[in-house]
């Protein structure tokens, strides 16, 4: 059968198809070449980025940190180079599996495993963690002959810090340790995120911490060409990283030295301060610690040691621990009497050995002689008497409002975190401390003992100490500083810190010179004659005795009955020379006793020292340790002759190459002691 067929219809229809391809591929390539404009010129920019970056890398490079100098140039603190080696969890299917194999090639102790568990928790999963830190060059070499067969694991260079005099002055120079994940949510939250790119370390304590900025430097980069596998192949440019700068400080550590070793084992803090311009010549907190052990993750051990040790190593006592003045608090009340107008020095007090007020007697100790007493002579016999009945005159309140200025009970600025505001007691303070209403009512009887700095008072030796500094400069306060100047790494330009202005406190010279010729008294004729024996220099001093706890009226205080932690301790504020002071010192010595036998020994060799250049002899120092001598005993030594100085070797068995060197709760007791 024949088919017949339309050719013009046919012929349309092609047509039609043809067209209606030809309009799909036309329309596919204006879409191609949307696309094309969209990808080239609107995208052209950022696609741009995204293929150099995958071409590139930026590699940060960590700046060294700055050192740590004391006032002589001596260093505190410095960086050293060594390998480690690291892991990146992301880039390991059986992390476990991985470090026991690792263990067969490098030797991994449990202590590295529970530090590198820690490590993970607070990190991110893509981060490189060190499994083991200080590697030998042997370890570092037998790693490297078998790096095939751990992919996501690689030796690596750092720099770690070094601190060469390990204890010696730690709560100062603090430490620094490994960023945590709070720290680093801080960071990225300020605008030096990018400079932390790469940092592992930030300043935890002390002048490491409070002037972080300064040490940490800058970062710098490197922009490394890399091939299809991540391999680097060329580098393209790069920033050299700009060190942290060096820090002075105003201590010095052969000073630090002396004073730490006076203490042996007892307990304690000691703040010593030019009056003049009010740097801190010695910071001393006892016991201490090692900061070294911080550097790269201190183990469960030592931390366990640290922490729940009875003697509280961890506690800065000169910045943070608290403690009645005890009868070093007098001179100050003498000098509210007079500023107040409320006695003038030649106002007499008979001295019984005790104050009656209210029914309830306030003694005094067994062994004070008592009698009519002067201003002069009630400090430089260190009366109770005489100041229970100032304290009962002045009352609370103008006790407070003039010891407010002075700095007792405030925060003395000082340039490390961390300060403690310790209480200076009145009527406001007891209604916010306590609760119920019938504790908050300020009885009369509690201000009698303030007058001998016990009661509700609880200061920190750094107030006592800015406070004596303040009275023997002339009524004018100055801040306490631990940093003199930084010091730029590259043109080595020195630049002195900024402190604040100096106050005047506005006292009459007359007042401040009954004061002064006062404690001039302690050391001649006073509490503290037998420990100045013999010096060639004339000092002014108080010694003070503090209660370490509450005894009922009729008990009397034995320290041979009372548990060690329970008897009182001795303070001793001094200063000297009398008649242009150089230094003035604030010192206690926990649960020891009277201050002129264990805190004013200290206070003279400090002094001896500074101003003489001297240095106690061996014999003397293993006495004062004990709290057996007054007046130094055997032959001093010139400080110059010999170094007291024995800086430790950095910790890692080897390195890869040397980095540049670049306390006590307020007590409310009615005291019979207090000399």
């Amino acid at each position: 059968m024949t088919e017949i067929r339309n050719v013009a219809a046919d012929a349309s229809r092609l047509r039609l198809r043809v067209l209606a391809v030809g309009l799909v591929v036309f329309l596919a390539f204006c879409l191609i070449v949307a696309r094309l404009v969209f990808l080239q010129v609107v995208r052209h920019e950022d696609l741009a980025a995204q293929a150099e970056s995958n071409r590139t890398a930026v590699v940060p490079i960590v700046p060294n940190r700055g050192l740590i100098l004391d006032r002589n140039g001596v260093v505190l603190a410095t960086n050293y180079s060594a390998y480690t080696l690291e892991i990146t969890p992301s880039k390991i299917a059986d992390l476990e599996a991985t470090i026991d194999e690792l263990s067969q090639v490098v030797p991994i102790q449990p202590r590295d495993r529970r530090r590198f568990k820690r490590l993970r928790e607070e990190s991110k999963n893509f981060e490189s963690l060190p499994i083991r830190t200080k590697l030998t060059d042997e370890e570092v070499a037998r790693f490297s002959a078998q790096r095939f067969r751990f992919p996501g694991v690689e030796i690596k260079a750092r720099l770690f810090r070094n601190y060469p005099y390990g204890e010696l002055a730690s709560h100062v120079i603090g430490y620094i340790g490994r960023i945590n994940t709070k720290e680093k949510e801080a960071i990225d939250d300020t605008e030096d995120a990018a400079n932390y790119r790469g940092t592992d370390y930030i300043g935890k304590l002390g002048v490491e911490q409070s002037y972080e900025d300064q040490l940490h430097g800058q970062t710098g980069f490197e922009m490394i060409e890399t091939s299809a596998g991540g391999r680097a192949t060329r580098k393209l440019s790069s920033k050299p990283a700009t060190p942290g700068e060096t820090i002075m400080l105003s201590i010095d550590i052969r000073l630090q030295k002396l004073v730490e070793e006076l203490y042996g084992d007892r307990r304690g803090a000691l703040v010593a301060i030019d009056p003049q311009t009010g740097e801190v010549l010695a910071f001393v907190s006892k016991p201490t610690f090692d900061p070294n052990l911080f550097v790269d993750g201190i183990d469960q051990e030592s931390w366990q040691m640290l922490n729940e040790s009875v003697d509280k190593p961890l506690l800065n006592r000169a910045l943070r621990g608290t403690y009645p003045p005890g009868s070093t608090y007098k001179p100050f009340m003498a000098l509210g009497a007079l500023e107040t107008g409320t006695r003038s020095p030649k106002t007499l007090i008979n001295d019984p050995g005790f104050y009656m007020f209210g029914g309830h007697r306030f003694g005094s100790p067994e062994n004070e002689r008592g009698g009519i007493m002067d201003m002069h002579r009630a400090i430089m016999e260190s009366s109770n008497v005489y100041f229970y009945s100032l304290a009962n005159e002045m009352g609370a309140e103008r006790i407070h409002d003039f010891m407010e200025p002075l700095g007792f009970g405030q925060i003395t600025g000082i340039d490390i975190n961390g300060e403690v505001r310790g209480v200076l007691p009145n009527q406001a303070w007891k209604r916010g401390y306590f609760k119920r209403a019938e504790q908050q009512k300020w009885f009369a009887g509690e201000t009698i003992s303030l007058g001998i700095g016990q009661g509700y008072n609880s200061f920190t030796m750094l107030q006592l100490a800015q406070a004596t500094a303040t009275l023997v400069g002339g009524g004018i306060k100055r801040t306490p500083h631990l940093v003199l100047a930084t010091q730029d790494p590259v043109t080595h330009t020195r630049t002195p810190i900024e402190i604040e202005q100096p106050t005047n406190l506005g006292y009459k010279p007359e007042n401040i010179e009954v004061i002064r010729q006062a404690l001039i008294g302690v050391t001649q004729g006073g509490t503290s004659t037998k420990v100045f024996a013999g010096a060639t220099y004339s000092s002014g001093g108080k010694t003070g005795t503090a209660q370490a706890v509450s005894l009922g009226q009729k008990e009397k205080y034995v320290a041979s009955r009372m548990e060690e932690r329970q008897r009182d301790h001795a303070l001793y504020t001094a200063f000297a020379p009398a008649d242009k002071p150089q230094i003035a010192i604030a010192a206690i010595v926990e649960n020891v006793g009277f201050g002129a036998a264990s805190a004013a020994p200290i206070a003279r060799r400090v002094f001896d020292y500074w101003i003489n250049h001297t240095y106690p002899s061996p014999e003397d120092i293993a006495a004062t340790q004990l709290g057996q001598t007054a007046a130094p005993t055997g032959k001093s030594r010139p400080a110059s002759e010999f170094d007291i100085l024995r800086p430790n070797a950095p910790t890692p068995a080897a390195s890869a190459a040397s980095a540049p060197a670049t306390a006590s709760a307020p007590v409310n007791a009615n005291a019979p002691r207090g000399r």
